[in-house]
């Protein structure tokens, strides 16, 4: 790989930078590890056998009618369809899937209160999909169900007054684009507005923004690692300018994988009160994989937009699923409700084509709408089987109340970060805050643990921008991504613990430390005595340090 343009290197966003570092890993003939992208290879088996399962029972439901004609179905009949599916259940006890549908159908009818027989029903006709998503904005049942799933893993325990509206969309990425459209569109957000960003964050949430759809200025809330991922009072106290329309951030973030904790959370809740005009967007996507886990939009519901994607819990990229969230009482409908009478009628004209009462449609279906250019309308809405499929991850959830999937997940995640820390060498860094889906590997931090301060700053001079990183995907096939592009101050790789095995984990420890020993003989070299004096000066340093933390801890 060329390393004499590092400046065109360093502007490429990290999911391009990506495609550069793979061809850069094939060039070189090495197996491949590619821990830059988040695609989990683990995922959720028991909802994916049920799916399949019902899908089964949907299409002997399609096939009674029409029965005299070759190769086609009809639509399932609601009358008497609990009773057929208990005659499918009774048929096919012990195959994968049956005990788990059976029970989802109890628990619909016992815990949730909702007719056994429409939830049948909706998901025969769903699975089929042999009608249009009706709602638009989302399947009723399906609705109700996810919704409980939802506040179960973003609500909790507490306290929530009020319901909450649903739209489901094509995952999180989905959801961002349709947000940002419609918030333009309603005059919620103009351009020249200033938004804030929680960073790091999501390299994307970073660049759309300063489109030209939207011109928007960025204020950056930065979350340091010298303060565990987490805002400072000082960066949090930007947001009571009034200039900042809305604050988007990813909780836990992106890629440092750290949920927001108690006392800033508690923070932010006070900066709300002295804005309670402010909007906020948080993608919840990591959220799962916490524990006690509690949203802003929990705290602050009705300043607060809920993106939460199934894609990374469930292993379900593929599917493309999730929900956008929003209070039934919320500043965005408050906001359109007080624009200037112009602008008003601006919206009765876009959306007059949809309802005779465009001033009573709330932001959440006018989302919808904006999703299908308004005039489209009538198509909107998610795919209905993948509507069934987000269903069944959701009561699998629910219905797992010891938490035992959730446990595997984060035990899953937890080994591949013992794994690499173990063959770099290094302590793993403990945080109580850490979901730890990524991970990122701060090549300063790094090279000081393993061969003191001295090196760590020759290191950071010596190396042009992502050149370890091309270095390690061209000597051993390993891909990282920058952590820069995420918006991270410091040089660092951004390792997606999601993908690989854990072996593959070990594998990178290895090669990173590798890189790293090179680089310090190379160090001392150039630097003679003065190289290793220098060393042996930081560490004698280190345990000064060490032992005053000591005594000053028994006094």
């Amino acid at each position: 790989m060329d390393f004499s343009n590092p400046d065109k290197l360093a502007l490429l966003s990290p999911f391009e930078l990506k495609d550069a570092l793979i061809q850069t890993a094939k060039q070189s003939n090495r197996m491949m590890l590619n821990a830059g992208r988040g695609n989990p290879n683990f995922l959720a088996t028991t909802p994916r056998h049920g799916f399949f399962q019902f899908g089964l029972f949907a299409m002997t439901e399609a096939e009674r009618s029409y029965i005299y004609m070759q190769d086609v179905g009809g639509f399932p009949q609601r009358e008497g369809i609990e009773a057929r599916f208990e005659i499918f259940a009774k048929n096919n006890v012990g195959v994968p899937g049956v005990r788990f549908i059976e029970a989802a159908v109890s628990y619909v009818r016992d815990q949730l209160g909702l007719s056994a027989g429409d939830f049948i029903y909706e998901m025969c006709e769903a699975i089929l999909a042999c009608n249009y998503p009706v709602p638009d904005r989302m399947l009723r049942l399906s609705e109700k169900v996810v919704a409980q799933y939802i506040h179960r893993e973003m609500v909790g325990e507490h306290p929530f007054i009020g319901h909450f509206d649903m739209y489901a969309v094509e995952g999180g990425t989905a959801a961002m684009t349709y947000l940002f459209a419609s918030l333009k569109a309603n005059h919620l957000i103009n351009e020249g507005d200033t938004i804030a960003l929680g960073m790091p964050i999501f390299t994307p949430y970073i660049e759309i923004p300063l489109l030209n759809d939207y011109n928007l200025v960025e204020l950056m809330i930065d979350a340091p690692q010298e303060n565990n991922w987490q805002f400072t009072k000082k960066e949090l106290d930007k947001l009571l300018d009034p200039k900042v329309k809305a604050f988007f951030l990813v909780n836990p973030s992106n890629p440092p994988s750290v949920k927001i904790d108690d006392e800033t959370l508690a923070y932010i809740v006070e900066i709300v009160k002295k804005r309670p005009d402010l909007i906020i967007l948080t993608d919840d996507v990591y959220a799962t994989f916490a524990d006690n886990f509690v949203s802003l939009f929990a705290l602050c519901p009705y300043n607060t937009i809920l993106v939460y994607s199934f894609s990374k819990y469930f292993g379900a990229t593929g599917w493309r699923m999730g929900v956008v969230a929003t209070h039934e009482n919320n500043v965005l409908d408050e906001k359109i409700a007080n624009l200037p009478e112009s602008l008003r009628k601006e919206l009765d004209t876009r959306y007059h084509s949809i309802t005779t009462e465009p001033r009573k449609l709330k932001f959440i279906d006018r989302l919808v709408a904006d999703s299908r250019t308004v005039a489209l309308n009538h198509t909107a809405g998610l795919s209905t089987p993948v509507q069934a499929q987000m269903a069944l991850f959701s009561l699998f959830s629910l219905m797992d109340e010891a938490g035992h999937y959730k446990a595997e997940m984060k035990s899953i995640v937890l080994r591949r970060k013992q794994a690499l820390y173990r063959e770099l060498g290094l302590p793993m860094p403990h945080d109580p805050n850490s979901v730890r889906y990524y991970h990122l590997l701060d090549m300063e931090s790094l090279a000081e643990q393993m061969h003191g301060k001295p090196f760590a700053k020759w290191l950071l001079k010596k190396m042009k921008p992502n050149e370890a990183l091309f270095r390690l995907a061209e000597e051993t096939g390993v891909i990282l991504l920058p952590g820069k592009g995420f918006g991270t101050t410091h040089p660092s790789g951004r390792v997606s613990l999601a993908n690989l095995n854990e072996y593959d984990y070990a594998n990178i420890g290895k090669a990173i430390r590798k890189m790293a020993t090179e680089y310090y003989e190379i160090f001392l070299k150039e630097n003679g005595e003065d190289g290793r004096n220098a060393e042996k000066s930081a560490k004698a340093e280190k345990g000064e340090k060490a032992d005053k933390s000591k005594k000053s801890s028994k006094k």
